[in-house]
């Protein structure tokens, strides 16, 4: 069965969230509404629905024209097994030492790799995408310069792949939080697939704001692969979780963006020790 979406864009916040609250009492009702701020340094924002059946023309044209916003564009979205399709297209992912794969690719396990196991349904943070595999390649130049983590959180962890990464190579356990309840179940999802539920623990938490990740600081290592301004609202909370000396993983940043967010931490007293780019995409390591 076909679904519908209507995307439109404008450049308020308090009009967009006005806007994403009146499409909820359309008729037919949308199954699902998003308001974003675009990372495209635009200052624009995007509000957007999924609805089952087509949604009515005019009712969008009368939002559009009541909230200021841009005409909506409305795309009809094919029936389609996404699970099949995505297990069909995303190809196992090498960095470094660590292969990250779908169950559907175990019988291509590289001999002395470390394999992490992230199914097609779940596939948001897989490695395929540049940020997360950035995330993966620092993590690996860090262990073969011979830093070893001793207490490794990945905060904003999404399916828990950095997390998990830390507990294949290092011997003790690693915390993974989100603020996310449904992507805290699929961390806990995958940390079982990949027979680590005695080394990752998963915890529902905005940052470092939890006792379950305040009283295990000072860190020494810490994952945090979200967005540019998420990044530098966290920055004074990582100085005050991070031992000295110890290292940051940061990414969700475009090329664009890493001075901003290297300025950031540098004002905290934190500073770069090196970036990698994929594509767009910036991976960060800092240390305290």
């Amino acid at each position: 069965m076909p679904t519908w979406t209507a995307f439109t864009k404008l450049d308020d916040k308090d009009r967009a969230e006005g806007l994403g609250e009146a499409m909820e009492e359309m008729e037919p009702e949308p199954t699902g509404v998003g308001v974003f701020e675009m990372e495209d340094g635009s200052g624009l924002w995007e509000v957007g629905a999924y609805f089952l059946e087509e949604p009515d023309a005019v009712e969008l044209a009368l939002l559009a024209a009541g909230f200021g916003t841009q005409r909506f564009v409305v795309s009809e979205v094919p029936d389609t097994d996404w699970v099949d399709k995505v297990r069909r297209e995303l190809t196992p992912v090498v960095a470094g030492r660590f292969f990250v794969y779908g169950s559907h690719d175990a019988d291509k396990i590289p001999e002395g790799s470390e394999p992490l196991l992230i199914e097609a349904a779940m596939a948001f943070g897989t490695g395929h995408h540049g940020t997360t595999q950035g995330c993966l390649e620092a993590l690996d130049r860090l262990a073969n310069e011979g830093f070893v983590g001793k207490n490794v959180a990945d905060v904003g962890c999404g399916t828990a792949v950095l997390a998990m990464a830390a507990a294949r190579i290092w011997p003790n356990t690693v915390i993974a939080s989100d603020i996310d309840d449904v992507a805290v179940e699929v961390a806990e999802a995958n940390v079982a697939a990949n027979d680590l539920g005695d080394k990752v623990i998963c915890a529902v938490a905005a940052g470092f704001e939890s006792d379950a990740l305040r009283t295990r600081a000072p860190y020494d290592l810490v994952f945090a692969n979200i967005l540019k301004q998420p990044l530098i609202d966290l920055a004074p909370s990582m100085k005050q979780h991070v031992a000295e000396g110890g290292y940051m993983i940061l990414s969700g940043i475009l090329t664009r963006q890493a001075d901003d967010v290297v300025a950031a931490y540098a004002e905290q007293g934190i500073s770069e020790v090196r970036r990698g780019v994929i594509n767009d995409w910036v991976t960060l390591v800092l240390q305290k």
